[in-house]
């Protein structure tokens, strides 16, 4: 299985996956014309994509969906019943075009099994995705508002993870954002702190785990070596501090493969 990351963050977020000749993506939130030039400066070969699977309807995850349709109408497109709405509302690619799949059922999309399980984010029935393939599994959850159990304990059965780190909460409290924004940031439907990813990793994941990626990092009120330095310590914690990790960027490719 090689992992993808095309873009992470506010301003964006495309992902890819791939196992036996095939690729998946996870959400298209940059431009078609960058998702078609990132993945191929990836190495990933655009036609073997058979899917998207799409988390929620935020912007920095949806805004390349209607050129990319339009430009590539066989690649179908996966969604529960109220995130399609609510992405059909946004973009004005019809529902119908949707495959819709329920939380916590299994489907299919060529050689990957994946499972969706809900997340707290403030948006219509948002989803994160545990993707199996090959023999490996790879976990995703980048908008979480609050590190729960039932979102932990898929970490425990995932070889690679990647997990929202988006804020630091000193710098969340001391940054130039209004103050509705910083109670909707640090909220049960907002976005994880460092070291609300950190407990999830620390507490969930076990010896299978090849690697960790942090995802979706607060330009203004988060930094790398702070999310790592959190990251490190509970790896360290739980036994398990030779296991790579690495903070994702919003406008470079990072790839993993195990």
């Amino acid at each position: 299985m090689k992992f993808t990351s095309l873009a992470s963050g506010s301003s964006g977020n495309a992902y890819c996956i791939e196992s036996g000749g095939e690729a998946l993506l996870v959400d298209c939130g940059i431009s078609c014309r960058r998702l078609v030039r990132g993945c191929e400066d990836a190495g990933i070969d655009f036609s073997t994509v058979s899917g998207i699977v799409f988390t929620h309807n935020h912007d920095d995850h949806i805004s390349g969906l209607a050129t990319l349709h339009s430009r590539f109408p066989a690649i179908r497109l996966f969604a529960n019943m109220m995130t399609a709405e609510a992405i059909s509302a946004k973009t004005g690619v019809g529902e119908e075009e949707f495959s819709i799949f329920e939380n916590l059922q299994r489907f299919d999309v060529g050689v990957f099994s994946i499972l969706p399980f809900s997340v707290p984010h403030d948006v219509p029935d948002p989803v994160g995705f545990l993707v199996s393939a090959g023999g490996k599994t790879y976990f995703h959850a980048t908008d979480v508002g609050t590190p729960l159990d039932s979102i932990g304990r898929h970490i425990s059965e995932a070889d690679i993870v990647t997990i929202e780190s988006n804020h630091d909460p000193v710098l969340l409290a001391g940054s130039s954002r209004p103050e509705s924004l910083k109670q909707r940031i640090r909220g049960q439907r907002g976005h994880l702190s460092n070291d609300d990813a950190a407990y999830l990793i620390g507490r969930f994941a076990r010896p299978r785990l090849k690697k960790v990626f942090l995802a979706h990092l607060s330009g203004e009120c988060n930094a790398p070596h702070i999310a790592e330095a959190a990251m490190a310590a509970a790896l360290s914690a739980a036994g398990m501090a030779d296991v790579p990790f690495e903070t994702l960027s919003p406008d470079r490719s990072i790839s993993f493969s195990c």
